[in-house]
């Protein structure tokens, strides 16, 4: 049964979503704070959290950032405008929700989560759950613990800044589109939202820019990303 911790200070909502989600299997844990959801994780293994932004204590932005490569997370908040969901999503949010939104809407992106969670982790080769480790040039990247280093110093990526990278470096010198590339490390349908992978690349080089590594990733204008 999977584990999922619902951090959102309304209680009504915070409620209604533990009795749907519970209805389908889930084992739902309440939090009220910021605060209280950040002490929940650090005490318990979770699935999947469901996380407002508009929280007291430690604001929901925060937690994206604390919670980012140990679980994946689901923001749900009322701030619609792409910057805003851009920015939760290169912070290493897994994916992001407006409100009001259905329940039944909440329950297929949790399933669609949960399912990448298992091809990821659960036996699935290619993404390396049989210890594969890939390498190009001085990048050594492996998938089971999504660690990597570049020049032998260890580079702290969020979830999906390593799957851009796991990509390119399994097929070095291919050319990747942004559809492509979204579709990889988010595992859903491209939004068309250029921006999102342009921050998440912008991001990786300077990740790598003190390892002299971020040269490696060269934009090939009009078509998208590959190594050289």
């Amino acid at each position: 049964m999977e584990r999922l911790l619902i951090i959102e200070d309304d209680a009504a909502n915070n409620q209604m979503i533990k009795e749907y989600l519970e209805s389908y299997g889930y084992a739902c844990t309440q939090a009220y704070s910021g605060s209280e959801g950040k002490l929940l994780f650090s005490m318990e293994q979770f699935d999947l959290v469901l996380l407002d932004l508009m929280l007291p204590g430690v604001a929901g932005e925060e937690l994206v950032k604390e919670f980012a490569g140990k679980a994946p997370v689901i923001v749900l908040s009322a701030k619609s405008g792409l910057d805003s969901k851009v920015k939760l999503l290169s912070d290493g949010a897994e994916d992001y929700i407006c409100k009001p939104f259905e329940l039944k809407e909440l329950l297929v992106r949790i399933q669609v989560q949960l399912r990448r969670q298992e091809r990821l982790f659960a036996g699935d080769e290619d993404a390396g759950a049989t210890g594969r480790v890939y390498t190009y040039r001085e990048w050594v990247l492996q998938p089971d613990r999504q660690e990597m280093t570049a020049a032998g110093t260890p580079v702290a990526l969020t979830r999906h800044e390593f799957l851009i990278l796991e990509l390119l470096a399994r097929n070095p010198g291919r050319v990747f589109s942004k559809q492509m590339i979204y579709e990889y490390a988010w595992g859903e349908e491209y939004l068309a939202e250029d921006k999102t992978i342009n921050v998440h690349i912008s991001n990786i080089r300077g990740k790598l820019k003190e390892s002299g590594t971020d040269s490696y990733i060269q934009t090939v204008w009009g078509l998208g990303f590959k190594l050289c």
